[in-house]
């Protein structure tokens, strides 16, 4: 099959987040012919304004849509702030609905908040992505709890337990990928 790209999305500014650590590892355990960028603009997107949807578009939006164009499928982790997805990922997402590069996309997410947590995060998460008509990859969905004691002092996840399960996910994604070019 032909290589593919992922788009690595964390929905967090902090420094010493689990969620971007989990994504950063995860650039270490992709399948074959899987290559994968780690989205590093969050935090410098502008507030959206529709005003400011129409080309050209401000840089880093810009910048933000030209990743998912270019990605095969994109793979987001997000903690849940108060409840919801933080207002920084709503940020993101916004700047994606007036472009079509995540119409039938591939996503899917990883959840690493302990047990019972981030899932009301996912379900707006889900609502938004939904909305944008990108293609969710249920099987690629994964609630893979990590604790921060498990991160080093690189930011990566060494447990090979926890790799082990991270590898499903992206196995999965993989695997749909796959399945799309077969059916062309």
């Amino acid at each position: 099959m032909a290589p593919v790209k992922l788009l690595l999305i964390s929905g967090s500014t902090r420094g010493g987040s689990t969620n971007t650590a989990a994504l950063r590892t995860a650039l270490g355990v992709l399948p074959d012919d899987t290559t994968a960028e780690l989205y590093e603009g969050l935090a410098a997107l502008p507030a959206f304004n529709p005003d400011d949807d129409h080309e050209p578009l401000p840089p880093a939006p810009a910048e933000l849509r030209a990743a998912i164009a270019d990605a095969d499928a994109v793979l987001f982790c997000t903690p849940e702030y108060a409840g919801n997805m933080p207002g920084s990922l709503k940020n993101l997402l916004d700047w994606t609905v007036g472009g079509a590069e995540m119409y039938r996309k591939p996503v899917a997410w990883i959840n690493v908040a302990v047990p019972g947590r981030g899932h009301n995060a996912l379900a707006a998460l889900s609502t938004v992505l939904g909305y944008v008509g990108a293609d969710v990859i249920d099987e690629a969905c994964v609630d893979l709890p990590l604790r921060s004691a498990q991160v080093d002092e690189n930011g990566l996840v060494t447990d090979p337990e926890w790799l082990a399960q991270l590898a499903k996910p992206l196995t999965a994604i993989r695997e749909r990928l796959n399945s799309r070019q077969r059916s062309r």
